[in-house]
């Protein structure tokens, strides 16, 4: 039986948190708390400057404070640290995002871990992540959160599923293992697989929930799907337009043109599963919107 499968659209679930989040914010700056976001960037880099335009934007339409720290490509370890330090230590900076990725000479785990974890924005923070452990966390890394945002959206009780995560990075595939873990009476039965994965389609095909953050398009075909699963496909991938030929499509420059796509094979696979997130539109305005959530947090917290 040919299913279709219902879009996890981002666009609408976003826009929905930040409508509530707008309430927030009105009464932290009627309290005298205002909401301020603290964004370093080393040197220059293109897609990340795609992040920090979207963070801009996102932060003057919520009335969040944003404000640039644009540093060289050749700026010395301490030199950056001193820098975090102040920002520490500035009682208006509510919040700090560190953008990615930083130049080869700089490690960026240990230039994460300098910044205070009451304005760690992006819950990377060691002491962050350990309270996501034990389930007392109050901010954490966006996309996951915003994976599990869109996930909760479909109203299916993960109790006692199979729940199969594709990644396990620190910023997205450890973390939601641990976000899907977090009932202790009805949490899935959680899998996490990797590069080191033997078969991953053995895996995948029992998923009831498949969550994948590769970065390899098409990574997940049809086949390796179980019928009526939920994917929330995390990729971003920029891949080439083709033609019914299988021929690159050319711009008016002469150049491949080029589209995003995710880790799933999204038009066979939406005709196998229940629901799924479109890339883009799916989880990508998320991760905006709990970055905008998590800044808040960090807001309402820093009360104390």
């Amino acid at each position: 039986m040919v299913m279709s499968a219902k879009l996890l659209d981002g666009e609408t679930l976003a826009a929905k948190i930040r409508e509530g989040l707008q309430e927030e914010i009105k009464t932290l700056r009627s309290s005298g708390r205002i909401p301020h976001l603290s964004a370093i960037q080393v040197g220059e880099n293109p897609a990340s400057r795609v992040y920090i335009n979207q963070q801009r934007k996102s932060c003057e339409e919520m009335d969040i404070k944003y404000e640039l720290r644009e540093l060289p490509a050749t700026i010395t370890k301490q030199e950056l640290l001193e820098v975090i330090r102040g920002l520490n230590e500035d009682t208006l900076v509510k919040g700090i995002i560190l953008e990615m990725p930083l130049p080869a000479n700089l490690n960026a785990r240990e230039i994460q871990i300098q910044i205070s974890p009451d304005k760690d924005v992006e819950g990377v923070h060691p002491l962050n992540m350990g309270k996501l452990v034990y389930g007392t966390y109050f901010i954490g890394p966006c996309t996951s959160l915003g994976a599990m945002e869109l996930l909760k959206s479909t109203g299916i009780s993960l109790k006692g599923m199979e729940a199969v995560v594709v990644g396990h990075s620190e910023i997205v595939g450890k973390p939601l293992a641990l976000l899907l873990l977090q009932s202790p009476t009805e949490s899935p039965t959680v899998t996490v697989c990797h590069i080191a994965t033997r078969d991953l389609a053995f895996h995948t095909r029992r998923a009831d929930i498949l969550i994948v953050a590769v970065g390899k398009p098409n990574l997940i075909t049809a086949d390796m799907i179980k019928e009526g699963a939920v994917i929330i496909d995390i990729g971003i991938n920029r891949v080439p337009v083709r033609d019914a030929s299988g021929n690159p499509v050319l711009d008016e420059r002469g150049k491949p043109k080029m589209k995003i796509v995710g880790d799933v094979e999204f038009e066979r696979a939406k005709e196998k599963c229940s629901y799924i997130t479109p890339v883009p539109g799916g989880v990508g305005p998320m991760t905006v919107a709990m970055l905008l959530r998590n800044v808040v947090e960090c807001t309402k917290m820093a009360r104390g």
